[in-house]
C-alpha cells in the first residue's frame, strides 16, 4: 500500500510534502504525487492533510483504476 492523492479534495497546500519523513511526495503541475515506492506507510501525510485528501489503498488498486 502507498499513499494517494485524492486530487478533488487537495488545495495545494503541501503540508503533506514538507511532513514526508522519506521525501516520496513532490509537486507536479501544482499538485502533490506520491511515489509508492519510496512511501513507507506512516500515515504522516494523511494526518497533516487539513482537507482529507490522502487515503492508502493498495497499489495494485491504483494502478487498475488510473
Amino acid at each position: 500500500m502507498s499513499a494517494f492523492i485524492l486530487e478533488k479534495l487537495c488545495r495545494g497546500c503541501k503540508r503533506c510534502v514538507n511532513t514526508c519523513p522519506v521525501q516520496a511526495i513532490t509537486i507536479l503541475s501544482h499538485l502533490p504525487v506520491v511515489e509508492p515506492k519510496l512511501c513507507i506507510e506512516c500515515e504522516t501525510c494523511m494526518e497533516a492533510c487539513m482537507h482529507g485528501a490522502i487515503t492508502f489503498r493498495p497499489t495494485e488498486e491504483r494502478k487498475a483504476n488510473e
